[in-house]
């Protein structure tokens, strides 16, 4: 967190919103500068009341003079629609307090480890049982 300036520098992209860009079960690495949101960066957003941020893309941005105020939108790259659905009840723009990180690299499906066992509990625990089973049965 140190090193990049975003409180969180992974993330996993949860849905196919960003096809073909970036798919299910990516693995994203964030930074967080000061410098100005630009249309096309990739950013990851907390919305209050959705407990998961989203990733997408930055379509516009409106600049307040050199105050670094701005509005942003954002919009997947499989959508239709923008964001604004997914923004807080009358939220019409994002604020650049609310994006936790810009997307720097990424490594295709490596992901697909967190999203399977929070999909399916059932098979972290089977792995959390062969690991205790390891530790007990290690000679050492």
């Amino acid at each position: 967190m140190c090193l990049t300036g975003s409180e969180s520098p992974v993330v996993v992209v949860l849905s196919g919103s960003m096809e073909p860009g970036f798919k299910r079960g990516d693995i994203l690495f964030l930074h967080m500068s000061r410098a100005p949101f630009r249309t096309g960066e990739i950013v990851v957003y907390n919305v209050e009341g959705r407990p998961i941020p989203i990733v997408h893309r930055v379509i516009e941005v409106h600049e307040e003079g050199n105050k670094g105020n701005a509005d942003i939108l954002t919009k997947g790259d499989a959508n239709l629609l923008d964001d604004r659905s997914f923004y807080a009840n009358g939220q019409h723009w994002l604020k650049p307090q609310q994006i936790i990180g810009r997307a720097v690299a990424f490594v295709p499906y490596v992901g697909w480890a967190t999203i399977i066992m929070t999909e399916k509990p059932i098979i972290k625990y089977m792995l959390m049982g062969v690991l205790g089973l390891l530790v007990i049965t290690s000679k050492g």
